[in-house]
């Protein structure tokens, strides 16, 4: 497995439309990517989280970023979008 030098927070800040997730995360709900794929979470939501969390593990950048600030990415759910913040922290 590879020594990543950062891990990455995936941290649930709002859901669209109905406000519930038909798989049940929450507002608050987090998770660390310390490697690929964390428990618990829903694998459309990691779909859609993959190459962003796999950038920044690796620490890469998005242009349309400023320097290390969280950004933002969604579930593919049309109805019920979970919005994820993405934060990059050193590793432990």
């Amino acid at each position: 497995m590879p020594e990543y030098k950062y891990k990455v927070i995936a941290e649930v800040i709002e859901i669209r439309g109905e406000g519930k997730c038909s798989y049940g995360h929450q507002v608050g709900d987090k998770f660390e990517f310390t490697h690929l794929l964390p428990g618990g979470l829903c694998h459309f939501a990691y779909a859609s989280l993959e190459m962003a969390v796999t950038a920044l593990l690796f620490g890469g950048k998005f242009p349309w970023i400023r320097g290390d600030d969280p950004s933002t990415w969604s579930c593919p759910d049309p109805d019920r979008t979970v919005i994820f913040k993405l934060t990059r922290e050193p590793a432990v």
